[in-house]
């Protein structure tokens, strides 16, 4: 029996497809890097719901009408949201939207995390929450929302994350999407089980760790000296390593050059720092672990973007969901429209009752 369900083939999708041993990943017929910076989030939105909802033409202007929405339907809880914190106060005022399965339902979802993330994080600073602007793109209005004035060159480096990040296989989070979906619940169940999911450490709790790694190792002075130490107690070298990929994650690369484009905003400094660290580590891992592939990952470049953006590490799970509920909502809607009730076997090892004579 496979461990984990490696190998095993759960569903057939026409969404995203990972190549671990190439090191490409395809969303819908393009390579992230054709996409990754040169794409809206609308763009990739049109592109992952087609053929799941009808008339995605007036996409922009009605996800926009749906951030304003997500707004007014939560201003009321946002104190308490707040008082939960970035991700669990994310997910709370998740619930409380509609349940169903239309394209409005849809666009309220994919809306939400952009307009509470950033109000949360301001409201935990004790700065005055700003109500979406729906004539503005989705990636600026959502970076507005968190300094509190637009940024073109910030925004898009964001927008080049949510895009990097929309779908990724059959991951963790997009399988509990899947398994919801399968029972005809709605869309607000799914994508609340992809967050739930989402949360652990070993799926999109991970960037955060790299900023304190980073933090420690400046301080320490002496990368190579530092992650000798961390390997010797056993600890994971965060951003390096990835259960799918044997080579270089593709989304890597897309993220450092959406960084690389940040430098001349007062970002070249650190990110100079990081391709040090980066450099350090893979060697420092190829003599300690040389029969394992442990090449940069997404995590790595994620943590230095988000922060280089505005947002705390605390948020940066948050952030990750905010791409990645493109990819559970149409998975969701696959589900539902092509696949039956998830319902797996097991293999019972525990003790029987004695037969009777």
């Amino acid at each position: 029996m496979a461990s984990g369900l490696d190998d095993v083939v759960a569903a057939e999708t026409v969404l995203s497809d990972v190549d671990g041993v190439a090191g490409r990943l395809t969303i819908r017929g393009h390579a992230v890097s054709a996409i990754a910076g040169r794409w809206t989030f609308e763009d990739v939105a049109m592109l992952l719901l087609d053929g799941f909802f009808d008339d995605l033409a007036d996409l922009p202007r009605r996800l926009g009408e749906a951030r304003l929405d997500v707004h007014h339907r939560l201003a009321g809880v946002l104190p308490e949201l707040a008082a939960a914190g970035p991700f669990d106060g994310q997910r709370a005022g998740i619930a409380f939207l509609p349940d169903g399965a239309t394209l409005d339902d849809a666009l309220r979802l994919i809306a939400a995390p952009a307009v509470l993330l950033p109000a949360i994080i301001r409201a935990g600073l004790g700065t005055p929450l700003l109500s979406p602007d729906p004539s503005l793109p989705h990636a600026l209005d959502m970076q507005r929302m968190l300094t509190g004035s637009p940024d073109p060159a910030r925004a898009r480096a964001l927008e080049t994350y949510l895009v990097t990040v929309c779908d990724h296989g059959l991951n963790a989070s997009t399988f509990a999407a899947r398994v919801v979906a399968s029972t005809r619940a709605g869309l607000a169940s799914s994508v609340l089980a992809g967050l739930s999911a989402l949360k652990g450490p070993l799926h999109g709790g991970a960037p955060g760790p790299v900023i304190a790694m980073l933090d420690a190792i400046e301080r320490d002075g002496d990368a190579g000296r530092w992650l000798e130490a961390a390997i010797t107690r056993g600890e994971r070298i965060m951003g390096f390593g990835h259960r799918i990929y044997r080579t270089r994650d593709p989304r890597a690369d897309a993220l450092k050059a959406a960084l690389r484009r940040l430098a001349g905003d007062g970002g070249h400094a650190r990110l100079a720092f990081a391709e040090q660290v980066e450099r350090t580590a893979l060697e420092v891992l190829r003599v300690a672990k040389p029969h394992r592939t442990l090449q940069t990952n997404v995590e790595f470049y994620t943590a230095l973007l988000l922060e280089a953006v505005g947002f705390p590490p605390d948020a940066f799970t948050g952030v990750f969901a905010a791409g990645r509920v493109l990819g559970w909502i149409a998975h969701a809607r696959e589900q539902a429209l092509t696949g039956r009730l998830i319902r797996p076997q097991s293999l019972y090892v525990g003790p029987r009752p004695e037969l009777a004579a």
